[in-house]
This record gives structure tokens, sequence and C-alpha cells, in this order.
């Protein structure tokens, strides 16, 4: 099997593919599937799946990118911006069936601005890689303090939480930066952890040739498996709490450190052994085209559950899978054909 099927390495975008997919089946669980699925073990499963191999995966391969393209500073900032500008837009999009009908008093009880402010992942992004364009500047290459500034992010988590404004203005400011909220997915402590994470395991493999560590990457496999094993049923009862998945402090991080490696891992053998095939081609393209995916299918999911909210059975929740991810996948694919050839004409 070719290790490249393009000019991008396989194995970060075929990560970040498996990541936006297994986000698609858990909003789906969450927002479409009946109380009696969402509880079942398949719902816990779908749950589970929704939570390490997603968001931290997507996250930490981001940081590893950020360190290996080298981007200037001053163009992380602007990504930032334009990242946070975009959530703030996806969550009014992905609301709107919601918000028109709680303005025409269809729908009571709820508070519109958590939903237009709600801290998703892209928030989470945005404000990542603008702390990226600070830390670049200050801590240059210096593996040390990276490794300072990661353990601070995870310790800090913890202590931060538990300070709540009762101004409610700066409560949704404090909201992106620590889970003082239930609207509060993706605060930046602790899950700026994932994204560093990645950026210094690229530093790492630089500046210590971390290909070496080949010959023993089985027992690390192993080890780690052993280790996840005996403590599985911790990692599993905090990723299907959403409260907890989402507000987790550092010993869930460190949790999640460990199945980072050896999810990373597995894949590679299987990108190894297996063939070139279709699946990985899907994978690969939802992965380098994941925040277009992204945001397609939330426009979609969220919409839809406006009227559809848990009623789903299981037979239903799975045809609604295949339909999100059968639009998204088209749509991403025709945005991106678009794309080119507008890129195409403005060269001409």
């Amino acid at each position: 099997m070719t290790t490249n099927l393009n000019s991008r390495l396989l194995l970060p975008d075929l990560l970040k593919g498996i990541a936006v997919v297994m986000m698609v089946q858990v909003h789906l669980t969450e927002l479409f599937a009946l109380p009696a699925f969402y509880e079942s073990p398949v719902g816990s499963l779908s749950l589970f799946m929704g939570g390490p191999p997603a968001a931290p995966v997507f996250m930490a391969v981001m940081g590893y990118f950020v360190a290996r393209k080298a981007v200037p500073p001053l163009s992380l900032l602007m990504r930032g911006i334009k990242l946070i500008m975009l959530g703030l837009l996806l969550n009014i999009g992905l609301n709107f069936n919601l918000l028109i009908r709680f303005s025409q008093g269809k729908i009571i009880g709820i508070d519109p601005w958590t939903y237009v402010f709600g801290v998703d992942i892209l928030f989470l992004a945005g404000i990542s890689l603008m702390v990226f364009a600070g830390l670049k500047v200050l801590l240059k290459k210096n593996l040390l303090f990276w490794l300072i500034t990661l353990l601070i992010t995870i310790l800090a988590s913890s202590q931060l939480s538990i300070f709540a404004s009762e101004n409610r203005s700066v409560l949704f400011i404090q909201s992106f930066f620590t889970g003082v909220t239930s609207w509060s997915y993706f605060p930046f402590f602790p899950w700026f952890s994932y994204p560093l994470a990645g950026y210094i395991f690229y530093l790492l493999s630089k500046q210590y040739h971390l290909v070496r560590l080949n010959n023993f990457m089985g027992i690390i496999w192993i080890v780690l498996l052993l280790a996840l094993s005996i403590s599985f049923l911790f990692g599993f009862k905090t990723s299907i709490n959403l409260s907890a998945y989402y507000h987790h402090e550092y010993l869930f991080v460190i949790w999640v450190f460990g199945f980072l490696i050896w999810w990373t891992i597995s894949w590679y053998y299987l990108v190894k052994k297996i063939p070139d095939n279709h699946v990985f081609r899907y994978l690969q393209f939802c992965g380098k085209n994941a925040t277009v995916f992204y945001v397609i299918q939330w426009l979609l999911i969220g919409n839809i559950a406006t009227e559809l909210y848990r009623t789903q059975t299981t037979i239903q929740y799975l045809i609604w899978l295949l339909i999100i991810l059968t639009i998204s996948s088209l749509m991403t694919y025709f945005y991106t054909k678009l794309k080119a050839v507008l890129s195409i004409k403005k060269i001409i």
C-alpha cells in the first residue's frame, strides 16, 4: 500500500476523517435517537466512539499540523479569528429552525443566547490557533517551555472551573475558557491540552527522531492496551457522561493521551497492512475537508433535530446516519470542486 495517497500524509488525514464521522454518529445519538437507544449499551458505545476517538483526535492532529507546517503567527491569528466567526455563524445556522420557532412563541423555556454562543469545537479551534500564534513567538521551539505550558493547561481546568461569575455577560465570555456552564462544550481549559500534545509530539519527533521507536512500537501498543484495559471503566464512564466528558479534569486527560497514542499506533499498523481501498480514501477525503464536512453535517442535524428531537428508533437512526453522511459527503465534494474551479479562474 502507498503510505501517501497525495501530497499530504495519509495517517493524520485518516484520523481526522474517522473523528468527523464519529462526531456525526454521536450527534445523531444525542439529538435524534429515542432515550431507550441513548441509554442502551449500543447508545453508550456510540457516545464513547464520539468521545476519545473524535474531538481529542481532531484537536491533536490540528496541533500537529500547526507545528509541521510552520505557519507564521500572524496567519495563525487570522485563521483563528475566521474560525471563531465561522463558529458563531454555524451556531446560528444549525439552530436556525429552533430560533425561528422560539421567536414565534412555538418553543418556550429556553435561553436562545446559550444556543447562539454555545462553545462548540470551532470556537476551541479558533482560540487555540490564536494562542498558538502567541506561544510560537514566546516559546519558539523550547521543548521544556512547551511541556510546562501543557502541564499548566491540564492542571488549570480543575482550579478555574469553580469560579463562575455572577455577571451574565462575563459568564458568557468565561464559558469559552472554563467549563462553568452547560453550554460550554469545549472550553479552552482543559481542551487546549490536545492540540498542545499534537504540537509537542511534532517537536519531539524532530528533536529526538522518534522514528527510532518504530522497533518498540509493538511493545508500546501492548503496554498501552493493558493500561487502558485496566482503567477502561473509568475512561468509558467519563466519556458517556456528557457533562463529565466536556468538563473533564487531569486524570481523564492523561487517560485520553494514552488512548490517543494507542489509537494512532493501531491505525498506523492497519494502514501498513491493509491494501489501499475506497474506505481509507473516503475517510482521508473527510479528514482533508473536515471543517467543511463538520459545518454541513451540523447544519443538517441541528435544524432537523428541532423537529425530530429524540424520537427516532434504532433503524431510523441508522437510516439518518446514512442520509447525513451521504449528503454531507456530496456537498463537501461539490464545494471542493467549486473552490478549485474558482481558484483556477482567479489565476487565469
